[in-house]
Order: C-alpha cells, then structure tokens, then sequence
C-alpha cells in the first residue's frame, strides 16, 4: 500500500509543528503575543528607527533609505495580500481538524485564508532594507546591535501569528523568506542609488 502523497505528508508536518509551537501558550503569554501582533505597536518602533536614520545618514540619504523601507514594506504587504487570496489556505483557527486537536486561539477569527504570512514578511522585509541601509553610510560598521533586536524582534512578531493561530508554521516560513528577500533586494538598490548619486 502507497504512503500519503509528498504534499500531503509535508501539510501534516506543517500542522504537527504548528500544533506543537501553539501549544506553549498560557493566558499571561497570550497577552504579550497579542500585544506583538498588534500593528499599530510597529508605528512607535518605525518612527524611532526611521529618527535614527536621518540622525545617522543625513537628510539626503536618510530618504532614500526610507523610501526603499516603504516600499520593501508595501511589496512584501501587498504581494502577501494577493497570494493568500489565490491560494486560498484556510488559517488554522478555520481548519476543523487544528481545533480538534488542541488548537489555541485567544481572539477572535481573522479572515479566511492565511498563506503567507504578512505581519512576518513585512516586519523582517523592513528590519533587512534598514540595516542595509544603515551600512550604506559606513560599510566598517556593521550594526550588530540593531541587527541583533531588529531580527529578534521580527521573528517574535513571526512566531506571535503562530501562537495566535493565525498561521501555518509553513505561513510564517515563507513570509520571513520573502520578507528577507524583498528587503535585502530594495536595500541594496537604495545603497547603488547612494553610491550611484554621490550623496
């Protein structure tokens, strides 16, 4: 007799993580995922990183790098956006066999579909564009420290959908994949764009 199919053995290792990760949870630890999960924390965060930026970079180059942030953020928002509509992954919180066995899910249901995973490819698409920019301005200094808060930061916001039940272990994967993708991309084009306009 044939075993289950590649993808299907694949989707019941992504469902048995994420079952596993989600079940770390406790109502004192479920107020501070709630707490990442909620974007509108990002803007106080998103406005001291970009001072930073125009304190460490000057004006001129400070724009450019924020414009690049903008739209790392925008790309890896939207591209999420229009991939879960064509996908079409129910979200854990909406799968019968996830709550039937075990699924914790403290707020209530978002919407329907979840592959992939925007808050993750958004979060690590900007922390990746502004620490390549950062070194735009001295590629001596490595920004270790921002480098080190910004990821963990990232994938705490990454791994708060899990606990939310908001997403596939799978989701959130691939949203950092391409969040990284698409930040590192933008921030070195911004980095050409200094180099290349002398600023």
């Amino acid at each position: 007799m044939e075993g289950p199919e590649p993808l299907n053995r694949l989707e019941h290792i992504d469902q048995a993580i994420t079952l596993w990760i989600n079940s770390f949870h406790s109502p004192l630890t479920d107020q501070f995922w709630i707490f990442l999960s909620d974007v509108r924390i990002w803007f106080l965060a998103y406005g001291i990183i970009i001072v930073m930026m125009f304190v460490r970079l000057g004006w001129k180059k400070g724009v450019v790098v924020l414009l690049s942030c903008i739209l790392a953020v925008v790309l890896a928002d939207q591209i999420s956006y229009h991939i879960k509509e064509g996908v079409m992954r129910l979200r854990p919180c909406y799968t019968t066999w996830m709550l039937e066995n075990g699924l914790h899910w403290p707020l209530p249901r978002y919407s329907f579909f979840g592959f992939f995973s925007g808050h993750a490819s958004n979060a690590f698409a900007f922390i990746a564009c502004s620490l390549t920019g950062f070194r735009s301005n001295d590629s001596r200094h490595r920004y270790q420290a921002y480098m080190i808060v910004g990821y963990v930061w990232a994938a705490l916001v990454a791994l708060s959908r899990i606990m939310m039940a908001a997403h596939y272990f799978g989701d959130v994967l691939v949203g950092i994949c391409f969040g990284l993708l698409v930040g590192y991309g933008l921030g070195f084009l911004s980095r050409a764009i200094i180099v290349k306009a002398k600023l």
